[in-house]
């Protein structure tokens, strides 16, 4: 059985995928897992996510240029962004996974897939969101 971990590492491929692909969610997670194996589980919890961040996109774009303070969406590199967006969706969509779970997984994926730099990039980013979501709710 595959792991949450591995999950958002699939997710934030397939999203990478829709960048440069006129797709449905649904049809690039058709493709990807045609060539990527999983449990029914985790292929659910990617779907989830990818499902969602799509859903939602716009919004999460706009949290990522507020916090991204003198960076164009576009010039974020397509992994790192697309990193963000899942963060981000479940920072804001979903209440089981705590703040906190979903920077750590993002500075992960970021450092494996981008290197330590968007670690310390994604990191930022998120921390900022982390601390509006707070006030907000205060």
């Amino acid at each position: 059985m595959a792991t949450r971990h591995a999950a958002r590492a699939w997710a934030m491929q397939v999203l990478f995928s829709l960048d440069f692909n006129p797709l449905t969610p649904d049809q690039a997670l058709a493709l990807f897992w045609k060539n990527q194996p999983a449990d029914e589980k985790s292929q659910r919890f990617t779907g989830e996510l990818v499902r969602g961040v799509t859903a939602n996109r716009a919004q999460l774009d706009e949290v990522i240029r507020k916090h991204a303070a003198n960076w164009d969406l576009q010039r974020i590199n397509a992994v790192d962004r697309n990193i963000l967006r899942v963060a981000l969706f479940e920072m804001h969509h979903r209440p089981d996974i705590p703040p906190i779970v979903s920077i750590n997984e993002a500075v992960d994926l970021a450092k494996r897939f981008s290197g330590d730099e968007s670690g310390k990039f994604v990191n930022g980013i998120l921390d900022q969101a982390r601390l509006g979501m707070a006030a907000a709710a205060t």
